[in-house]
């Protein structure tokens, strides 16, 4: 005897999702990102001349020209960028528009203080975090405060000869060894800081979609999440980072 086949419809599971980042914000990720990985590939060789891979790669003098080529004109994206960046926040900043999310505060230290004891066992669960968790804003404003020295002593090492018309030659050689070591150390901090806790601790994949689930809101942001709705977020699951 045949059976007739099933004509249920499976349950459709509906959850909330939440804007994190605006288009703007996640093409600014982007540029900064290309730009500054572009600018890790072109000036590690040039900063070690003397390794056998980089003498392979910079063999003759028209690669280096068109590998100094490549680094300036990622340079000028780069600073290009921050200079979207600034005038973006002055204007929002002039308008009262510009959130507070982002910038350092008592708190942030005090929920620094809550992780370290939640870390050391001396506490029972994580601090709960709004929009942004004190990580996130240490790492904003370390790459904020890492580009800026970068963009600046890479323009003194662009023009040599102007700017020691009014600085001392001794500028050159400091920042030369400002713009190469401050490109490692972001660079370091990018991947075993930034990308561990976004992309392997935890899949964040927002600054590609612009939004958040309601799960994730609920864990890693439990206070903006009751902000936003008004509803409890069990804060005894809450905390991590994102």
């Amino acid at each position: 005897m045949r059976t007739q086949p099933s004509t249920a419809t499976p349950e459709i599971h509906h959850e909330r999702t939440f804007r994190r980042f605006t288009l703007s914000q996640r093409l600014e990720h982007t540029v900064i990102f290309l730009s500054i990985a572009v600018l890790l590939i072109t000036g590690l060789p040039q900063k070690y001349r003397s390794a056998s891979w980089s003498q392979e790669l910079l063999s003759t003098p028209e690669r280096v020209h068109r590998i100094q080529d490549i680094h300036h004109i990622a340079a000028t994206v780069l600073t290009l960028e921050v200079l979207f960046h600034l005038v973006n926040a002055i204007v929002l900043l002039i308008r009262r528009k510009l959130p507070g999310h982002i910038f350092l505060t008592l708190q942030d230290i005090r929920d620094a203080g809550k992780m370290l004891r939640y870390l050391l066992f001396l506490r029972k669960d994580k601090p709960s975090f709004g929009k942004y968790n004190f990580e996130q804003k240490v790492t904003y404003w370390f790459l904020f405060i890492s580009i800026g020295i970068m963009v600046g002593t890479g323009f003194i090492l662009l023009f040599p000869v102007t700017l020691t018309r009014w600085l001392p030659g001794s500028v050159i050689p400091a920042a030369k060894m400002a713009h190469s070591t401050e490109a490692i150390v972001t660079a370091i901090f990018v991947v075993i800081w930034h990308f561990y806790h976004v992309h392997i601790e935890r899949l964040n994949l927002s600054i590609f979609t612009g939004r958040l689930s309601e799960q994730e809101m609920r864990t890693y942001h439990a206070d903006e999440f009751e902000h936003l709705t008004g509803e409890k977020a069990n804060r005894a699951e809450t905390g991590g980072n994102s």
